[in-house]
């Protein structure tokens, strides 16, 4: 920036020696380097604070490590390197046999608990059935006990009768105590469930379903749209749960960061109309506006941990702020790499006559682009 400012004076300089035929003497030279001096160094002054500059300028882009759930051998890879993939497509696949096996045995499982259930429900059925029989049996027990015991008060019988009707009395109301308790245990094993399923079907549907979600993560999908910068993964490598494998490059949600020094902070508010001059895009100056302002610089964070901070280590940098910018719609359609550079200068509302030449400087630095 300064070259150019002092190049355009210079050629001025030249343009006044050489067109107007000034006179070059000690003192035209000492007031044209003393001009150089301040109208220069007042121009770079106001621009600095009033109109800030940045060369730290940075498009930013997301991406996610790719890490599959399951383990096991990889059997297909779909995707292509720096081939955009839709949300859901499929990435790469590994060998799902293992895991359909174990789908097929909870499914078999769960077959047999649910044929349990009708099992237990027959034997309530059963044990409600014997309950009825003895119950029956113990009032034919109790009427011949009754009958017995008014014919001996009559003499017609022994006491001997009336003890063996007591004892059959006795053995049905034992029965009857053993049915009750063989129909409590069954109505407690068939009406052991969760919401209305039976508590070991509960289990084996659940113990089905976490091996039917591991089944289904052996095809590894797209996050989102986006597109794998390199593709290393080949069919017959072993990949394992919880880690990496390749690296996935979202395509929307990019965001364009400008790092300002600190001195700048007055003039970067929320709504300051900006610039970006991309190295990746010679010749053409895109328009924006700060949408997010930092409120943290980076260089202050303290996070807890085992040793005392030592504020010297901090000393060598103060720290830029950051802000968001949001660039138009002809920036959109431009499609720049991310990661692509650039030079960012945000215009206030002080020393507005100061920005043309801010705006003059950013579009020539974008035409050097050309050259490198």
């Amino acid at each position: 920036m300064v070259v150019l400012l002092l190049l355009i004076y210079a050629g001025l300089c030249v343009a006044v020696f050489k067109l107007l035929r000034a006179p070059v003497n000690q003192w035209t030279v000492t007031t044209a380097v003393v001009g150089a001096i301040l109208i220069v160094g007042g121009i770079l002054a106001g621009m600095n604070y009033n109109h800030p500059y940045t060369t730290n300028a940075r498009l930013y882009f997301y991406t996610s490590p790719i890490v599959p759930i399951v383990s096991g051998p990889v059997v297909e890879v779909a995707a292509e390197a720096n081939k955009p993939v839709r949300q859901g497509d499929l990435l790469f696949r590994i060998d799902p046999r293992p895991y359909q096996f174990i789908v097929d045995q909870k499914q078999a499982a769960l077959a047999e608990a649910r044929q349990s259930v009708k099992q237990l429900e027959a034997s309530v059925r059963r044990a409600e059935a014997a309950l009825g029989r003895v119950q029956a049996q113990q009032d034919l027990a109790q009427q011949t006990y009754d009958r017995q015991a008014e014919l001996l008060q009559k003499q017609v019988v022994s006491q001997a009768a009336l003890d063996a009707a007591s004892r059959n009395l006795e053995a049905a109301r034992q029965s009857v105590a053993g049915a009750e308790a063989t129909l409590d245990s069954a109505q407690i094993a068939y009406a052991s469930n969760i919401d209305g399923v039976n508590t070991t079907v509960a289990r084996l549907e659940a113990d089905l379903h976490a091996a039917e979600y591991n089944l289904a993560q052996t095809q590894v999908v797209a996050p989102t749209d986006g597109y794998i910068p390199q593709m290393l993964l080949r069919p017959g490598m072993s990949v394992s749960a919880a880690t990496p494998t390749m690296v996935f490059v979202h395509s929307r949600d990019q965001v364009f960061v400008a790092a300002f020094p600190q001195t700048a902070i007055p003039r970067l508010q929320v709504g300051r109309p900006a610039e970006a001059a991309f190295a990746a895009a010679p010749g053409r100056v895109y328009a924006g506006r700060i949408t997010v302002f930092a409120d943290a610089i980076a260089a202050g964070q303290l996070q807890a941990s085992g040793t005392i901070m030592d504020p010297a280590s901090r000393v060598g940098s103060a720290g830029d702020v950051t802000v968001t910018i949001e660039l138009g719609d002809d920036f959109a359609a431009r499609q720049l790499p991310p990661g692509s550079v650039a030079k960012v200068a945000v215009y206030s509302d002080h020393w507005q006559p100061i920005a043309i030449v801010r705006r003059i400087l950013l579009r020539m630095q974008s035409w050097l682009n050309y050259i490198g």
